[in-house]
């Protein structure tokens, strides 16, 4: 069976998309683009040593280019907080008096113990707070 090298490369493709897939590391998609790029030079009639230099150039450029801006947009994905972390900066309502030592506020829908982050201040109720942290159940809020 003779068969053109343009096929093996597609084969070659292939073969390295299925690692793509199941590991989800794109330089395995990267080096595909590169082999579809040697079979496209095969089927134009390049010789061995032209389908090589083609997979080589292709495969190491799109990783040289492509890597490092995939890498930069996934660094600049905002991060979702939640729990504990998406209530810190938030406003709240004071319900009860809160200084130093306790008090109620209404944050995020829920009734929470809050505490001042200076024990000289206190708020009154209906004023609008900021909270800074949480420290176990308790809101520090100025």
């Amino acid at each position: 069976m003779n068969i053109d090298a343009w096929v093996w490369w597609l084969i070659g493709a292939v073969g390295l998309g299925i690692p793509l897939v199941l590991t989800a590391m794109p330089e395995f998609g990267m080096f595909a683009v590169g082999a579809v790029a040697a079979a496209i030079t095969a089927a134009l009639g390049g010789g061995v040593v032209a389908q090589v230099l083609v997979f080589v150039i292709v495969s190491v450029a799109l990783i040289a280019v492509v890597r490092p801006i995939a890498n930069r947009h996934r660094d600049q994905r905002p991060q979702h907080r939640s729990g504990i972390d998406a209530l810190k900066g938030r406003s709240a309502v004071v319900l009860e008096r809160v200084d130093g030592t306790g008090g109620r506020i209404k944050l995020a829908g829920e009734i929470w113990s809050a505490r001042s982050l200076d024990a000289d201040i206190s708020f009154e109720p209906g004023q609008q707070v900021d909270v800074v942290e949480i420290d176990g159940a308790t809101a520090v809020v100025m």
